[in-house]
């Protein structure tokens, strides 16, 4: 009787240690939950800040454009569509050779801000440098553009986008973290098959990229040159701007095969680094 006594007074003890530990688990996740919670608002806080910010150098900049008249006035936007993109390029193309130089600014900045808060739109942009300038600089426009606009909202997630990631996207990023922990000895030509092929979002690959520990050098090269192909494209059918009537026009059947070509040629110097590493162990 006593050993049972004994017995069921070690059970009741166990079972009470064992809901104070549940008890502070379920303490403990909810507090970081909310630290998780106040992290993410401070974090969207600072964003709008730095947004309200650069909208404040895009308006100077815009401010030293020529003066336009008022007809003009209503096309200088942020093209939507073909139409939007065309109505932009007849204003900009008037005025490019005489102010060349606030042109080329207005230019540059404008996409440069739509890739760092991963707004809409710099498709249009891309079909538009073909238009407005030679093909060798609108291509290495567009490329550093988007090189510069993607490193930027990578550092912007890197400051204050790790606690939005982890609340919204944690499952998301865990699963890329995952494919990239693979590719980490060849990790420039994973970023830039990834830029040729629509498997990730770039807003996506932005913003995790800083979670999951991409270098920023790395992260540049890749975009840089992986943009490349696609505004190819674009650039392509901004010589003939004003026979589109949809971005989707821009993209044929043929360019659609040499984009996919050079995502495989991509990745084909890592499939033989690691049959030479095969070979050789």
């Amino acid at each position: 009787m006593a050993k049972k006594r004994r017995e069921r007074r070690e059970t009741d003890g166990l079972s009470s240690t064992q809901e104070e530990v549940t008890a502070s688990d379920s303490q403990a996740l909810k507090e970081a939950q909310h630290t998780v919670g106040g992290s993410a608002r401070m974090s969207l806080l600072i964003l709008v800040s730095i947004f309200t910010c650069s909208a404040s150098v895009m308006y100077l900049v815009y401010r030293n454009f020529p003066e336009l008249q008022d007809d003009e006035m209503e096309k200088i936007k942020i093209p939507k569509d073909m139409d939007d993109a065309k109505a932009l390029g007849t204003v900009l193309s008037k005025y490019k050779d005489t102010y060349y130089t606030q042109v080329l600014v207005a230019y540059f900045a404008t996409y440069v801000f739509l890739q760092t808060f991963a707004i809409p739109g710099s498709i249009f942009l891309s079909i538009l440098s073909g238009y407005l300038y030679p093909f060798p600089l609108a291509l290495f426009l567009v490329c550093l553009c988007s090189g510069l606009g993607a490193s930027f909202c990578y550092m912007l997630s890197y400051l204050v986008g790790r606690p939005m990631v982890y609340k919204y996207l944690s499952e998301r990023a865990q699963k890329w973290s995952q494919q990239v922990d693979k590719h980490r000895d060849h990790l420039i030509n994973y970023i830039i098959f990834l830029r040729i092929t629509p498997f990730l979002p770039n807003w996506f690959i932005n913003i995790t990229s800083p979670v999951i520990n991409v270098p920023l050098g790395v992260f540049f090269i890749g975009t840089f040159l992986g943009v490349a192909p696609p505004s190819f494209v674009a650039i392509n059918a901004g010589t003939t701007l004003y026979k589109l009537t949809t971005a989707g026009e821009a993209v044929s059947w043929n360019s659609l095969a040499v984009l996919g070509v050079l995502a495989v040629l991509s990745i084909l110097p890592v499939c033989f680094q690691k049959k030479l590493q095969k070979k050789l162990e």
